[in-house]
């Protein structure tokens, strides 16, 4: 074969005999992208691959948003009047606080974390123990004040057993939706 290459003064290649290639194609729908396209190859084109290039594109800025910014724009979700307060619950790795606010009049109807002596106890309980009480307490409050439906506001705060143990007491209450 080279020695046929040779004598037609063609530069010998073992892929000559390659069927044509079409142009480069490519599929797009919903974030993923599969290239069929070769990468050049020096002298010759783009060998054959044998799996196809897929690339994983993700919408146009998804997850870049500032966690303050993005709290800031669903508090406009979450606007508390007097009928229908805004129940905002804020946990830290050791402690829990929760806040009832009617953000029309700007007055903080109930405010409960699990650092209140009243809410701990003489000798103190643990902190889910304690976050179940505030769920308590504010339940109560509620009840006093005749409010019968909140705003469930609990600022991007992953559902953890001090979040789960606040939240029970306040669902069987019917206040927030299962």
């Amino acid at each position: 074969m080279a020695l046929l290459c040779a004598a037609l003064a063609q530069p010998f290649s073992p892929r000559a005999a390659l069927p044509v290639r079409h142009p480069p194609t490519s599929l797009t729908g919903s974030g993923l992208s599969l290239d069929f396209s070769l990468p050049p190859h020096p002298g010759l084109g783009a060998p054959q691959r044998a799996y196809p290039r897929i690339e994983a594109t993700a919408r146009r800025g998804a997850r870049t948003e500032n966690a303050k910014v993005r709290n800031r724009r669903l508090q406009k979700k979450f606007n508390g009047t007097a009928t229908k307060p805004r129940l905002s619950v804020f946990c830290s790795n050791r402690q829990l606080y929760a806040v009832l606010a009617d953000d029309h009049n700007k007055k903080i109807l109930f405010y409960g974390s699990t650092l209140q002596k009243s809410i701990c106890g003489d000798p103190p309980c643990g902190t889910v123990e304690a976050a179940r009480r505030v769920g308590e307490e504010l339940v109560r409050v509620c009840n006093e004040l005749g409010i019968s439906e909140v705003s469930y506001d609990r600022n991007g705060f992953a559902r953890g057993d001090k979040m789960m143990a606040f939240e029970v007491p306040v669902s069987q209450h019917g206040f927030l939706p299962r």
